[in-house]
């Protein structure tokens, strides 16, 4: 096989998704596989393992498979190499915009919900010491 084909197996273990998750993805349409084996394996490019990576990304921040698509394919057009319109450049713009915004907004959900988690471990942890042994 070539250097630039990976079958799932490889891809499963670069992206840290099981072979599972990533045949799940191409069901749902979030990636298709650039090839196929003569006996039939799927196989992936540098380009489908960053695509997959960008979902990994994406799942613990609570997006959906629909919102997953939709910055894919907002994504995918705008690197297509083809010469858009100035109008549908800008809207394509303003979608990945609004995603980076909502990804934002959830990391710093997340930090704060982090930060409470700590705050309840230390207060069980100072409950413990306090205690005295039997």
């Amino acid at each position: 096989m070539s250097g630039e084909h990976m079958q799932i197996g490889e891809v499963a273990a670069r992206t840290e998704l099981s072979l599972r998750t990533i045949r799940h993805y191409e069901e749902t349409g979030l990636v298709t596989p650039s090839a196929r084996s003569q006996g039939g394996f799927r196989l992936y490019t540098e380009a489908d393992v960053a695509r997959l990576m960008v979902i990994r990304r994406m799942k613990p921040l609570g997006f959906s498979l629909d919102e997953m698509r939709d910055l894919l394919s907002a994504t995918d057009r705008l690197d297509s190499g083809d010469d858009l319109p100035a109008a549908e450049r800008e809207e394509l713009l303003g979608r990945v915009r609004s995603f980076e915004e909502a990804a934002q907004q959830r990391v710093a959900d997340l930090r704060t919900q982090l930060a409470r988690a700590e705050e309840f471990a230390t207060t069980l942890q100072e409950r413990l010491t306090r205690t005295p042994a039997d």
